[in-house]
């Protein structure tokens, strides 16, 4: 976004530019600027999916130890009814 540039201003840098570089090498910048700019949108989705990846990896480990304890509670619960049913024959 440019900020506080008008449509004057704009035509006179791009005057000054055709004027240091000379009409035949304009294209050659605006190639290397578009390039630039492939380059970094390039990398900031590159950044964007690696963040995403990384907290898609978090929610798996999350499930997987909510899977672990409800499995130590439930042995935690067989262990306990097999030492009520022992208590019980011994008695």
């Amino acid at each position: 976004m440019i900020l506080f540039i008008s449509g004057a201003e704009l035509v006179f840098i791009f005057f000054i530019v055709l004027l240091v570089f000379g009409a035949d090498k304009i294209p050659l910048i605006a190639r290397g600027l578009a390039k630039g700019m492939t380059q970094i949108r390039q990398a900031t989705n590159e950044i964007k999916t690696e963040i995403s990846k990384n907290t898609e990896v978090k929610n798996p480990t999350k499930s997987i130890t909510k899977d672990l304890n409800d499995s130590v509670s439930d042995l935690k619960k067989d262990f306990d009814d097999l030492k009520d049913s022992i208590k019980r024959d011994l008695n």
